[in-house]
């Protein structure tokens, strides 16, 4: 198996709606097989979500969000070593205190929450149970529909300052935080175009940065692709950030990302952290 300084997350969307994965993984049994390809890869993280938050999407009952995802992390931990294999660290996309609460004592060892806490109860299970947190920029109130900031980078900077603060005074350890600026999420295309060409800037709060943008919409707003032709575009997207100081790399194609990061860090062109 190949063995990686950097940390690539392979995307596992457990839902039939997913724009990449559609029901290819519609069983447990094929979505622990993708896991198992992903680590093969070189993936590090596993980030399992059952429940999808791109725009237009049916919302899903918590019943129906746990019914999916929690087979697929007992299936995950229920085997048994391989050799070439290694153990999963697994991450759970969710908002839910519910769901973050199953997977948790299913085995999941971070929780990669795009609303930050919106849910009260969620900042209970994170003083609880202590995993690792994803703490995504979600933006204010009413803002989705129709973003506005006058300076971004500033904004993006104060919510994390503020989050951070809410959530070590709630009992979680600032070592286990992780910060996303929620690419996709709120945010129009200048917005985002300045958001990550000034991204080494939120390196300023001392935690480690996660991307998420692997095939996003954003490569169809500036280039024209559509979904299935953005797998280049992420990559190189992939190897730039990780110039800036990116940590961590959300993605679909996991060998991909990892190439190009690979690539840019033998041709010099970028500082990257493991």
């Amino acid at each position: 198996m190949p063995v990686s300084p950097f940390c690539v997350m392979g995307i596992v969307n457990v839902t039939p709606d997913s724009f990449y994965d559609g029901d290819a993984l519609k069983t447990p049994t094929s979505a622990v097989r993708h896991c198992l390809r992903l680590l093969d890869q070189g993936a590090r993280i596993l980030d399992v979500g059952a429940a999808s938050s791109r725009p237009g999407a049916r919302e899903v009952a918590p019943e129906e969000e746990q019914a999916r995802l929690l087979p697929v992390l007992r299936g995950l931990r229920a085997r048994p070593p391989e050799r070439g294999v290694r153990e999963a660290v697994v991450s759970v996309d969710t908002y839910r205190a519910s769901t973050a609460r199953l997977a948790l004592e299913a085995g999941a060892d971070i929780v990669n929450d795009i609303s930050a806490c919106a849910d009260p109860e969620l900042l209970d299970v994170l003083a609880e149970y202590k995993p690792g947190y994803v703490l995504m920029h979600s933006e204010p109130a009413g803002m989705r529909a129709n973003p506005r900031y006058a300076h971004v980078v500033d904004e993006v900077l104060h919510f994390f300052e503020t989050e951070l603060a809410r959530l070590c005074a709630a009992g979680l350890a600032e070592q286990s935080i992780v910060l996303d600026p929620g690419i996709g999420f709120g945010k129009g295309l200048e917005d985002t175009v300045a958001l990550l060409r000034d991204i080494a800037r939120l390196r300023s709060l001392g935690r480690p940065l996660l991307a998420g943008l692997s095939m996003k919409s954003l490569f169809g707003d500036l280039l024209g692709l559509a979904p299935d032709r953005r797998g280049p575009a992420t990559q190189v997207a992939t190897a730039l950030l990780a110039g800036k100081g990116v940590a961590l790399h959300r993605v679909h194609d996991v060998a991909g990302a990892l190439d190009a990061l690979r690539l840019a860090h033998c041709l010099g062109d970028a500082a990257l952290e493991s």
